[in-house]
C-alpha cells in the first residue's frame, strides 16, 4: 500500500495540509497517510528543523508532501538551525534533483491575473529547476572580515556537467510529451557557470534530443518575457537561483500564489518531494482564510508522479477546476471562501 507522509511545518502549512488530508480520504480511502514534525515547529520541540525520525520517514515513503516552513519568529536562530535550513537538508538527503513548477491558468481565474486576461487564458507553462546544487549549496560561503575592517558576504555558484544533464534530461522528456520545446535560462553573458551550464545543456541536446527545439534565453530576458508573453514558452530548464526567481514571476500569472503547486522528483522510483510555493504567510496563519488549493494541487502531483494514481490525479485535477467554474473562491482569489470551506468545495466536485 501507498505511503504518503505530510510535513504540515509552519504558519499556514497545517492548514492546508488538513484540507489535503480531507481530499485524501474523499479520493483515496486506501492511501496510508503518516504526519511527522518539521521546520520551526521541530526546531521549537527538538532544537532541529529535521529530526532524524522524519528524515527516515521520508526516505521510507513513497511521497512527501509538506506545508510550508518558516517565518520571523525563527530569524534570529542560527543559519544552520533555521526553518528554511531543515528544507534545503531534506532536498539534498532525498536527492530530488529536478523541481518541477507548473504555471497554469485555469479559465475561470484568467480575469485574477496581474497581466491582461487574453495573456494569460490558456497558459501552461512547466519550468524545470535545479534543486541540489547552484549558489544554495556551493562552497565556500560565509561572511567574514577583511584586514581593513571591512565585511565582506559570499556564496558560490558551482554545476557539474552530471547536475545540469540529469535536470536537462527531465526537461527534454518532459517536453517531447508536451509541445516539444524547450527555453534554458541562464546567464552566460556574464557568469562562467552560466556559460558551462549552456554548454552541457547544447551538448545534451545535439546527443539525445535534437527532436526537441532548444531556445537559449537569458534570465533576466526571460523574466521580462514572462510577463511579455508568458505563452511563448512550453517547458522552461533553469539553475537553482533563477529557477527560484522565474517561477515565483510565473506563478503570479496565474492570479495568485495560492494556486501553485511544485514537485521535486529524483530518480525513478526514489519519493518525491511535494509543497506549494506559497511559503508559511504568517500574517494569516491560524485565520482560516488561505487558499488550499496549491497544497491540493500538489497532491495531485504525487498522485501523478510518485503514487501512480494517474486516474486519480486527473479526478482531481477536474474537480478543482470544477469548484472554481462553480465560482468557489478564497480572499486572494476575490471571493470570500475560508480554507476549511473551499477544500469542501473540491470535496463536492469530486
Amino acid at each position: 500500500m501507498s505511503t504518503l507522509l505530510l510535513l504540515p511545518g509552519d504558519g499556514i502549512g497545517p492548514e492546508v495540509c488538513a484540507e489535503v488530508r480531507k481530499v485524501a480520504a474523499a479520493l483515496t480511502p486506501n492511501l496510508t497517510i503518516q504526519e511527522a514534525i518539521y521546520g520551526g515547529a521541530a526546531y521549537d520541540a527538538l532544537g532541529t528543523p529535521l529530526p532524524d525520525d522524519t528524515r527516515d520517514a521520508a526516505l521510507a515513503a513513497d511521497a512527501v508532501l509538506m506545508g510550508a516552513v518558516g517565518g520571523p519568529k525563527w530569524a534570529g536562530v542560527a543559519r544552520d538551525k533555521r526553518p528554511e535550513a531543515g528544507l534545503l537538508n531534506l532536498r539534498k538527503i532525498m536527492d530530488v534533483f529536478a523541481n518541477l513548477r507548473p504555471a497554469y491558468c485555469f479559465d475561470a481565474l484568467a480575469s485574477a491575473s496581474s497581466l491582461k486576461p487574453e495573456l494569460v487564458a490558456g497558459l501552461d507553462i512547466m519550468i524545470v529547476r535545479e534543486l541540489t546544487s547552484g549558489v544554495y549549496f556551493g562552497e565556500p560561503r560565509g561572511i567574514e572580515t577583511l584586514p581593513s575592517g571591512e565585511r565582506r558576504g559570499f556564496d558560490t555558484q558551482t554545476y557539474t556537467t552530471s547536475e545540469i544533464e540529469r535536470v536537462a534530461r527531465v526537461a527534454f522528456e518532459l517536453a517531447r510529451g508536451r509541445s516539444n520545446r524547450v527555453a534554458s535560462a541562464e546567464k552566460s553573458n556574464v557568469m562562467e557557470s552560466g556559460l558551462f551550464w549552456k554548454e552541457v545543456v547544447t551538448d545534451l541536446h545535439k546527443r539525445e534530443y535534437a527532436d526537441v527545439q532548444l531556445e537559449h534565453i537569458l534570465a533576466d530576458n526571460c523574466a521580462m518575457q514572462l510577463v511579455r508573453a508568458p505563452k511563448q514558452f512550453d517547458v522552461i530548464v533553469t539553475d537553482n537561483l533563477f529557477g527560484d526567481i522565474l517561477s515565483d514571476a510565473a506563478a503570479m500569472l496565474t492570479g495568485s500564489l495560492g494556486m501553485l503547486p511544485s514537485a521535486a522528483l529524483g530518480a525513478p522510483g526514489a519519493p518525491g518531494l511535494y509543497e506549494p510555493i506559497h511559503g508559511s504567510a504568517p500574517d494569516i496563519a491560524g485565520k482560516g482564510v488561505a487558499n488550499p488549493l496549491a497544497a491540493i494541487l500538489s497532491f495531485e502531483m504525487a498522485l501523478r508522479w510518485s503514487l501512480g494514481r494517474i486516474e486519480e490525479a486527473d479526478k482531481l485535477l477536474a474537480a478543482v477546476k470544477t469548484a472554481l467554474d462553480g465560482g468557489a473562491r478564497t480572499r486572494d482569489l476575490g471571493g470570500s471562501l475560508g480554507t476549511a470551506q473551499m477544500g469542501d468545495a473540491v470535496i463536492a466536485a469530486l
